[in-house]
């Protein structure tokens, strides 16, 4: 859920990768490559330098909220890409919904504004019972082997900082290492272009003339936006590193 999280402005910062040495490196890989006889697909592949994680996994919270704020908030939707470090393709989803227990009545301005109906959430299962599906697809992908290196990328801090441990706390639940240190595509966007994406994912999107995904504040779609952002960041030649600082 992007909304206000960073609510402080950020000064301007000039772009870490002009555009002209983005275009000459690329251009350089890429005949280099053709040179040793690999195709088109490969050198579009490779040109972009590596990155420092095996894969990235891209998560957009959907909460419980109104106006005024509901305290406290609740997740309602857990969505999680798994984008290939080296390709920045899908390579997996995880995906559900979650039964709010405090606020189990959904408010009108929380269907408005996520699109998510009172049905979708009655009966579901309860956050701990997700965390405890995350932490066995986590397993199954290979995300756990100590050798994988893999981090968690948001839009804000809101989700990781905020929401999680926060609920979490409320709940009794411990929280997981692997949700304790993350990108925030808000601060790498800046780096990369400049400029700060005061309006999250409209911003970079249109920053980078790339066409919305979906509906805005879906969780799932929004994580979409964020891995196509990413896979076009990546493509001009930024490598990502962690934004938040140790707990």
């Amino acid at each position: 859920m992007d909304t206000s999280r960073d609510k402080k402005s950020r000064q301007a910062v000039s772009p870490i990768f002009p555009a002209g040495v983005l275009k000459g490196f690329s251009s350089i890989v890429s005949r280099k490559l053709a040179s040793h006889g690999f195709g088109a697909s490969m050198a579009a592949m490779s040109s972009f330098p590596p990155q420092r994680y095996h894969y990235f996994l891209v998560l957009d919270f959907e909460a419980t909220c109104d106006k005024p704020q509901i305290h406290p908030q609740e997740i309602i939707e857990f969505p999680i890409l798994k984008l290939n470090g080296r390709t920045m393709e899908i390579e997996s989803t995880f995906h559900m919904y979650v039964q709010p227990v405090v606020h189990p009545q959904l408010t009108p301005f929380c269907t408005e504004l996520t699109g998510i109906i009172q049905g979708m959430v009655d009966g579901q299962p309860s956050l701990q019972q997700v965390l405890e599906r995350v932490d066995e697809w986590m397993a199954k992908e290979g995300l756990l082997d100590p050798s994988v290196k893999s981090i968690f990328v948001t839009c804000g801090d809101w989700d990781l900082k905020v929401m999680l441990p926060g609920q979490c706390q409320y709940l009794g639940l411990p929280v997981a290492d692997y949700f304790k240190q993350w990108i925030n595509l808000k601060k790498a966007y800046s780096f990369a272009m400049g400029s700060w994406p005061k309006n999250g994912l409209l911003d970079m999107n249109k920053g980078l003339n790339l066409q919305h995904i979906g509906r805005p504040h879906s969780g799932i779609d929004d994580c979409k936006n964020i891995a196509n952002i990413m896979k076009t960041l990546a493509h001009r030649g930024f490598i990502f590193k962690q934004t938040s600082k140790p707990f």
